[in-house]
């Protein structure tokens, strides 16, 4: 290498082969881009899952991402994350991405602006985030409204990406806000990768919604019902009247029944998931009703007798006949003081309607809290071949009333005992994965069976192939409370204080990953360490940490030339 480089200074036109190697170096560069995730997480690594979906793009995707400004720090940082992670889509795909970062609000007068804001919000469902941050430590704090979210479009289609929507929130605070961003980060393969699929599928999947047994219907699923309509192919079934269900769809959606299935229903359903169909159940077991508190101030929460219990207990889960209260939960306004004008309302903690929180698994993960009304507890059950992953849990103070349990206002008067809440992380939603045995086997009657393979659906004893399916305990999950003034609410979210709690992507989340064969759910199971700094000490050390980027550097390379010259002298002295 010597003797090479030797020769190479001995010429007199060495310089231009050392440009000419650099510039080798820059083209090869230019043509061939590649780099080395070293981060512990694979932040900057995309899913097999994601690259495949990239490189089957068969037209161009446009990406607006309204993240250009100025921002705070935390902001920024999450906006440079988001710049840098789009960059990587691009080099999956150049020819069929582009990416544009713009700001939708810059130079718009205030009407202009708002109009603009109410549309993003109706159209992409992306709605302004104000953020409360100091531009660095000890400054005062300033609001900046920003929109954190992008538009994806193909073709004729566009759809939104609301990067915050269902994440669980931390609290105002500089490091509980860099909390929430950094789980943010870890969605952003899942959000936009979920978005491209949805946005660039040839065909939808099919989902059944079923009807017969007192199903929710009409305003209080308008949230749950609309967003069927919107992301499938949907209908209804009738499972009383229909004499099997199709095997056409691809999902079917029970929700809140309130009428007894009988035998002949409950065999409809089971052959239904004997034949690979996926089963999404939210369940109340107990009579217990948000309109019947209002109404008539109290009630006695009883057992519905919805005659569902043996088949699923054979299927791998209990549902128990109880409601759960937790401490961690959702409030209602409470009315103090005499009649007239001395009363008072006031918004207090309302145990019978917990706030659920996710696990580890894709489905739940880093979600915010899940609103539950009146739910009940589950348990698994040993069942050969089935997975059982439980999705939504109880906080760690909780208590569990059976039933009949009474329920009325009384509760309110006085603020309940933490000390009697005492059951931790009880389940109240889980999946079920697996080769199914029917609930029915060695019960059928040859007529029966005869009657099936007259209609084509022969009676099968177990599915061939593994399927899965979620239950819920509760069938308010997915319902909606009607406002006299807005009409029917998002899922999830609370008549009178207006917050909206992540129901809605939890639910979507389940339709995701019981329709979705290509796996993309799996990349919101991604975790990022948060790193990060101590404001305090990077206020009291701030000049030494910046005189040794700045200083140490140049004093290095001063040092190294007198080194070199030092050398070069006692080299060359003789």
């Amino acid at each position: 290498m010597n003797n090479l480089l030797q020769k190479l200074t001995a010429t007199k036109y060495w310089w231009i082969i050392l440009l000419a190697v650099v510039a080798g170096v820059n083209l090869l560069a230019s043509l061939v881009h590649t780099r080395i995730d070293l981060t512990q997480e694979k932040r900057y690594t995309l899913s097999h899952v994601t690259k495949n979906l990239l490189r089957s793009l068969d037209g161009p995707v446009t990406i607006d991402v309204f993240l250009e400004g100025e921002f705070p720090a935390g902001f920024r940082k999450l906006a440079n994350s988001t710049r840098e992670f789009l960059q990587e889509y691009k080099e999956v795909n150049q020819r069929n991405i582009t990416i544009n970062f713009i700001d939708p609000l810059k130079n718009l007068d205030d009407s202009t602006a708002a109009y603009v804001l109410d549309s993003i919000a109706y159209f992409y469902n992306i709605s302004p985030y104000t953020l409360q941050a100091p531009g660095k430590v000890g400054d005062e704090m300033k609001q900046k409204l920003v929109l954190p979210g992008a538009v994806i479009h193909y073709a004729d289609t566009s759809v939104g990406v609301n990067l915050l929507e269902g994440m669980r929130s931390y609290g105002t605070q500089t490091e509980e806000m860099a909390a929430l961003y950094n789980d943010v980060e870890a969605t952003l393969e899942y959000k936009f990768g979920s978005a491209i699929e949805k946005v660039t599928a040839k065909t939808k999947p099919v989902v059944g919604y079923a009807l017969g047994h007192g199903e929710g219907w009409g305003y209080n699923v308008d949230d749950a019902v609309r967003t069927l309509a919107q992301q499938y192919r949907f209908d209804t079934v009738n499972i009383r009247t229909a004499p099997f269900i199709p095997s056409f769809f691809n999902a079917l959606v029970i929700l809140k029944p309130t009428q007894p299935f009988s035998d002949e229903d409950k065999l409809k359903i089971d052959q239904y998931l004997m034949r690979g169909g996926k089963i999404f159940w939210m369940v109340d077991n107990m009579y217990a009703e948000f309109d019947s508190l209002y109404k008539s101030g109290g009630f006695t929460a009883y057992d519905r007798g919805l005659n569902l219990e043996d088949m699923l207990f054979k299927y791998g889960v209990r549902l128990n006949q109880n409601l759960l209260q937790d401490m961690q939960s959702d409030k209602l306004p409470q009315i103090t003081g005499e009649q007239g004008a001395g009363q008072q309302q006031r918004l207090v903690d309302w145990p019978f309607f917990p706030i659920l929180n996710g696990t580890n698994h894709p489905i739940s993960k880093n979600l915010d809290g899940v609103r539950a009304m009146f739910p009940n507890t589950l348990d698994t059950i040993t069942t050969p071949g089935i997975k059982k992953t439980f999705l939504l849990r109880s906080s760690a103070n909780a208590r569990v009333l059976p039933a009949p349990a009474i329920i009325n206002f009384d509760f309110m008067q006085i603020a309940p005992d933490i000390k009697t809440f005492t059951v931790k992380d009880t389940a109240v939603a889980v999946l079920l994965e697996g080769k199914f045995t029917s609930a029915f086997k060695n019960r059928t009657s040859r007529a029966i069976q005869d009657s099936l393979r007259s209609l084509n659906v022969p009676y099968k004893e177990s599915s061939d192939e593994p399927t899965q399916m979620v239950v819920v305990a509760d069938g308010d999950i997915a319902m909606n409370l009607y406002s006299q003034m807005n009409g029917p609410l998002p899922m999830g979210t609370n008549l009178f204080t207006g917050y909206t709690y992540a129901n809605k992507t939890f639910y979507n989340n389940v339709l995701e990953y019981l329709l979705n064969p290509s796996g993309i759910l799996e990349t919101r199971a991604k975790s990022y360490t948060l790193r990060l700094l101590d404001p305090v000490k990077v206020r009291d050390q701030k000049a030494t940490w910046q005189f040794v980027n700045i200083v140490v550097p140049v004093l290095l390379v001063v040092l190294a030339a007198f080194i070199y010259q030092y050398v070069r002298k006692r080299k060359y002295a003789a």
